[in-house]
């Protein structure tokens, strides 16, 4: 996958089909001396001595094209890239066979087409962004939903980048002053104190929990928090489902039984995101000889998984209606991420109550602004993050196992230090601790890690 670095690589870079304008993208030591061949700048000028990222206006000339293209020829020099190699984008009318037959020409010069992924590959290994923020932009590629998006964008601008390098940094330097005592043993010199070198093994051991709660949140990030309405049939929880959704997604209607499946809506509670589902109604007493009674069984199954798997739990009761023993059953038995929930306070009311309960009336809008709220923090109180995931899907899979073993390392390395077991222990763990982070960030990589990584992008990134 990694190829030949000093290659001069082209691929189009702009999405397929046709479009106003196409780009073909090229990097590598000889992309002047190739985009000279069919690329004329109006007015004339010398690219070769351009020192800063430059736009060119001009033609592009093509064998067997009788007239010249009108092009625009964007160039950065050297250092001053995404690949750190001099790089540049020809844009012009974005026709599929132009853009082809202007690829077919560069590769008759010194250049070759890409292969998939490869200006990030190289953008990688120069060191202008690491493995994490390579992955993201994949992530923001595949991106399928505005989570997704602001996860890969948080992580391509260093929202992973920047922790792992700045433990790395505190770790070496760590290492470096253990390492120094080392060789200054027989003169008595210490280069750490024991109280020091704990604290900072202690917060070295808080940071990398930090990075691991980040991408452990993201690994779940795709199965968003689910909050069920509970309760009887008519007690008003779809038309609560439609108040909390914005939007009149399920049937309301007087008779009771008229949810027969669950239904899902999401909802974005100031940051914290996710599913809330409308069930049937829990009645008693139905037939299963009865067709019908068939239907109203299997709706209610449903509607016990659903409760089964909530991250929270709405259960509802109807103010107009006194306690019924089911109800009461069920608020019996224990369940701590649970929200009860009174609902039809615009009509005359006739539960009562003895237990605190959100009021909520579907029609008037009343107490929903509360029951968000209430609902956000036991979201919050669950576990559900705050902010927009840190870091895209195929990241958090990858680093799971290294920044485990980096963990396990760092406390091993605590625990040699509390026992007085000696620093050349420590310094053996800490280097552990630096190699699972390496491998994270990609200081540490093998080809097999970057082609499972870099094969999966599209030609042209």
């Amino acid at each position: 996958m990694i190829g030949h670095l000093e290659d001069t690589i082209v691929a189009i870079a702009s999405p397929p089909g046709g479009a106003v304008r196409g780009i073909i993208r090229a990097s590598g030591p000889a992309v002047l001396e190739c985009l000279a061949a069919i690329f004329r700048p109006i007015p004339p000028a010398d690219l070769s001595s351009v020192r800063v990222p430059t736009a060119f206006g001009g033609e592009i000339l093509l064998p067997g094209f009788a007239w010249p293209l009108p092009g625009e020829l964007l160039f950065w020099p050297g250092r001053r890239s995404y690949t750190r190699q001099p790089t540049a984008e020809l844009h012009t009318v974005g026709s599929p066979p132009l853009l082809e037959a202007i690829l077919a020409a560069l590769c008759q010069t010194k250049a070759r087409l890409a292969q998939p992924g490869e200006f990030t590959l190289r953008a990688f290994l120069s060191g202008r962004i690491d493995l994490t923020q390579a992955e993201a932009v994949l992530g923001v590629i595949e991106a399928a939903d505005a989570d997704q998006l602001n996860a890969a964008l948080a992580q391509l601008a260093g929202g992973l980048a920047r922790p792992l390098k700045q433990l790395r940094d505190q770790l070496l330097d760590l290492l470096a002053h253990l390492e120094a005592g080392f060789d200054f043993a027989d003169e008595d010199i210490a280069f750490l104190n024991p109280d020091e070198l704990a604290l900072r093994l202690d917060h070295a051991a808080d940071a990398l929990e930090k990075i691991r709660a980040q991408l452990h949140g993201r690994s779940h990030a795709d199965h968003k928090p689910r909050v069920v309405l509970v309760g009887r049939p008519n007690v008003g929880k779809s038309s609560l489902f439609n108040a909390l959704a914005g939007a009149p997604r399920a049937i309301v209607s007087p008779q009771a039984g008229t949810t027969r499946d669950y239904l899902i809506a999401e909802l974005d509670l100031d940051g914290v995101r996710c599913e809330l589902v409308d069930t049937a109604g829990m009645a008693l007493g139905t037939r299963p000889c009865d067709p019908e009674g068939e239907i109203a069984a299997a709706a209610q199954a449903a509607a016990r998984r659903q409760a089964q798997q909530a991250t929270v739990e709405l259960f509802c009761l109807d103010s107009t209606q006194d306690f019924h023993p089911w109800e009461q059953q069920q608020l019996a038995s224990a369940r701590r991420a649970r929200l009860l929930v009174l609902t039809k306070i615009d009509a005359p009311r006739r539960l009562v109550l003895d237990r605190p309960a959100i009021e909520t009336s579907a029609l008037t809008g009343k107490g929903l602004a509360e029951l968000k709220a209430a609902l956000r923090a036991k979201l919050v109180e669950s576990g559900t993050p705050e902010a927009p995931y840190g870091a895209v899907a195929s990241t958090a899979a990858r680093a799971h196992d290294s920044l485990r073993q980096a963990a396990e390392a760092l406390a091993r390395a605590r625990q040699l230090h509390q026992q007085r077991a000696g620093e050349e222990l420590v310094a053996a763990e800490l280097r552990l601790v630096l190699e699972g982070l390496g491998q994270v960030a990609g200081a540490v990589y093998t080809d097999d890690i970057l082609d499972r990584i870099f094969s999966r992008f599209c030609v042209g990134k």
